[in-house]
C-alpha cells in the first residue's frame, strides 16, 4: 500500500463524515394545497403570449422599453406595477400581471397605448387583492 499510516487511517474517517452532512441536508415539504402559491408562473404559462414569446426586432424591442421606462420613472406606481410584463410582437403589446388597484391598472395601459398607438394594447393586468 502506499501512504502513510496516518493517510490509511483519516480517509475512512473523512467519507464518513462527507456522508454524514449529505444527510443533514432539508428535504424540502410539500405545500399545503390551501397555501398561495407565492408567484404566477403557472398562472403565466397557461397564457398566451408570454414573455418567451417577445420578438427581438429593434422596432418590438424599442416599443417594450419605452414602456418599461415610463412605468419606471412613475414612482406614483407600486412594485407590483413596475414589475408587469409587457410582450411585445409585431407592434401588438399585451400587458400582464398583478397590480394594486384599478387606477394602476389605467395608468399602465395608458403609458402603453402612448407608445404603441391606439388599437395596440391588449390588457390582461389583474388588482390583486390586498393582503
Amino acid at each position: 500500500m502506499t501512504g502513510n499510516k496516518w493517510t490509511r487511517l483519516l480517509l475512512p474517517v473523512g467519507s464518513l463524515a462527507f456522508c454524514g452532512s449529505l444527510m443533514a441536508v432539508p428535504v424540502p415539504r410539500n405545500q399545503d394545497p390551501q397555501q398561495t402559491p407565492p408567484d404566477n408562473t403557472k398562472q403565466n404559462k397557461d397564457q398566451s403570449p408570454t414573455a418567451d414569446d417577445q420578438k427581438m426586432n429593434p422596432a418590438d424591442r424599442a416599443i417594450t422599453q419605452k414602456i418599461r421606462k415610463a412605468l419606471h420613472d412613475d414612482n406614483a406606481l407600486s412594485t407590483y406595477a413596475h414589475n408587469v410584463k409587457i410582450i411585445t410582437q409585431d407592434g401588438k403589446v399585451t400587458l400582464r400581471g398583478p397590480v394594486r388597484s384599478e387606477d394602476e391598472k389605467a395608468a399602465i395601459e395608458a403609458k402603453a397605448v402612448a407608445v404603441a398607438g391606439p388599437g395596440n394594447v391588449t390588457n390582461q393586468l389583474e388588482v390583486a387583492p390586498k393582503n
